[in-house]
């Protein structure tokens, strides 16, 4: 597995919601509302964005997770190809596409359900479900009783030992694949799933694309059950989505600490795991609506931001919109929303966003430092990630008064990246005043004239930054400009030979065919 996912900064859509389609598919003519993303395009680069996880786009009767059929865009969204223009366009910005994986269970509507219905003891499909019985009836009236996954006989657990079944699905990822070129998948209710499926399928896709994640919806448990070398890449960090939330509500920082330290720390369970990291998603209460105390906000997506992991905005959550579970329903989760009328946003925190994003893909300490614990308080949290060459102190304040906070540090001075503000050491020892209800992020620095080197980014490039072409030569990017007639983006670079070459963005980011395996043209190295 590459590192592309450790210098990720991920932002999580759930289409049906977000691009306005009605509850029930219940139309025959595509109508095309999926290519409303590439309007925030634009909005997904101010934040850093450089992966899009996409909840369910195929076809489905209510939700999403009621596939219907497996290689058909939900009319409610458009057709294969309007979703294929849509990937497109987030890869020529650099940006990666995950799309939800629901490999559990189908909807009563999915066509090989249907021909089950249709011919019973007769139908090739039978295999294909869970718990299929001729001697009973289901509480559709079918002539016959299947599982429903959870009790929910709209949903139809899937038989994942059946060969044929097997073979459908992962010839249907490599369908995803080829069409619209996706990253990787999101695996809906991982832990509901036959370990065998998982290897086939992490054999299956690590063949065509070697890079290519695999990440599990985990919500109990300990993750390296799923997450190993075998199996998935990834989990969804629910331990520290809970411990987040509910450390700043009960101005508690011990709770947080003691899973970051359980995961990374002293006891590193998940060292070598890169796990997804989220405050909110479509299934849970979004955080504006979690936290007792509003101003917490700033220092939960520091947290997050900055703690092992990859991190992930929810759509809309960076400008903290409220939204909570109500009567069983998730649709308050799930809004419309338009850029240009985002009710009740919190411009500050989406600034606060946007820095986070550049600070984290700017700081390889934040993408690969191991954790430490260096103070832990109620109300004060401090933690330090680091590398051979580079550490970064998080300084975490939730209470209602500036407090002092005084820690060791192996240079004379640091930098903190969010107000840009320089605080001296006194023979090793830092003492800094963090305000009321905030949070620093501080590089070490040699000395008064030295400058932390925030990169600058640039149509997803980075100007300064060291490339390997798949033939193996090193490049430094020099710049990012347009060509003069076709305006097309065109990357300007510089060999080890100091021999100066121009080559069109879309060439520089692209992948090839390296004898069979997929990879990136150039493979940012620094």
């Amino acid at each position: 597995m590459t590192n592309w996912i450790n210098e990720s900064v991920f932002y999580h859509i759930y289409p049906l919601g977000f691009c306005g389609a009605p509850m029930l598919n219940t139309g025959t003519t595509p109508v095309n509302r999926i290519k409303k993303v590439i309007d925030w395009i634009p909005h997904l680069k101010e934040m850093n964005i450089n992966a899009v996880y996409f909840g369910p786009v195929f076809e489905s009767t209510v939700h999403g997770y009621d596939t219907s059929d497996y290689r058909k865009i939900d009319k409610r969204l458009g057709t294969n190809e309007d979703f294929k223009q849509v990937c497109d366009e987030l890869h020529k910005n650099n940006i990666r596409v995950i799309l939800d994986g629901v490999f559990n269970h189908t909807g009563r509507d999915f066509w090989a359900f249907k021909d089950l219905q249709q011919n019973e003891k007769d139908s090739e499909y039978a295999g294909w479900f869970s718990g299929v019985n001729f001697q009973g009836t289901s509480p559709y009236n079918d002539q016959f009783s299947y599982e429903g996954w959870n009790g929910h006989y709209n949903l139809v657990k899937l038989n994942l030992k059946n060969p044929m079944l097997v073979n459908y699905l992962l010839e249907t990822v490599k369908l995803w694949i080829d069409e619209f070129k996706i990253d990787g998948l999101r695996l809906d209710a991982a832990d509901c799933v036959d370990f065998d499926f998982w290897r086939q399928l992490h054999n299956y896709t690590k063949n065509i694309k070697n890079d290519f994640w695999l990440m599990g919806e985990i919500i109990h448990g300990d993750y390296r059950r799923w997450a190993n070398s075998e199996m998935l890449d990834s989990v969804t960090n629910y331990e520290c989505h809970k411990g987040i939330y509910s450390s700043h509500n009960d101005k508690n920082y011990f709770e947080i600490a003691h899973s970051l330290n359980r995961q990374f720390g002293t006891e590193k369970l998940y060292k070598n795991l890169t796990l997804y990291s989220f405050v909110d998603n479509h299934d849970v209460n979004r955080i504006g609506s979690l936290l007792k105390n509003q101003y917490h906000i700033y220092n939960v997506y520091t947290l997050m931001y900055c703690m092992p992991g990859v991190p992930s905005i929810y759509y809309g959550s960076e400008w903290g919109i409220k939204g909570e579970k109500a009567n069983g329903s998730d649709n308050d989760l799930r809004p419309c929303l338009n850029l240009d009328s985002i009710p009740d946003k919190n411009d500050k925190l989406f600034e606060h966003i946007c820095k986070l994003g550049k600070i984290r893909t700017s700081l390889s300490a934040l993408e690969y430092g191991e954790y430490e614990q260096i103070i832990v308080k109620n109300q004060q949290l401090v933690f330090k990630r680091f590398t051979s060459d580079q550490t970064v102190y998080i300084a975490l304040n939730l209470s209602d008064s500036q407090e002092t906070l005084s820690f060791r540090i192996n240079t004379a001075c640091a930098v903190d990246m969010l107000e840009n503000k320089e605080y001296s050491a006194d023979n090793g020892n830092l003492s800094i005043i963090v305000p009321p209800c905030s949070s620093m992020i501080l590089t070490e620095k040699n000395s008064v004239s030295e400058k932390p080197e925030i990169k600058e980014q640039k149509s997803g490039v980075t100007i300064g930054g060291k490339y390997r072409h798949f033939k193996g030569n090193t490049y430094t990017v020099i710049s990012v400009g347009q060509h003069s007639e076709t305006l097309e983006e065109m990357v300007v670079y510089q060999g080890d030979d100091k021999h100066v070459w121009i080559r069109p963005l879309i060439m520089f980011t692209d992948e090839v065919n390296d004898h069979g395996n997929i990879k990136r043209r150039f493979e940012p190295i620094n």
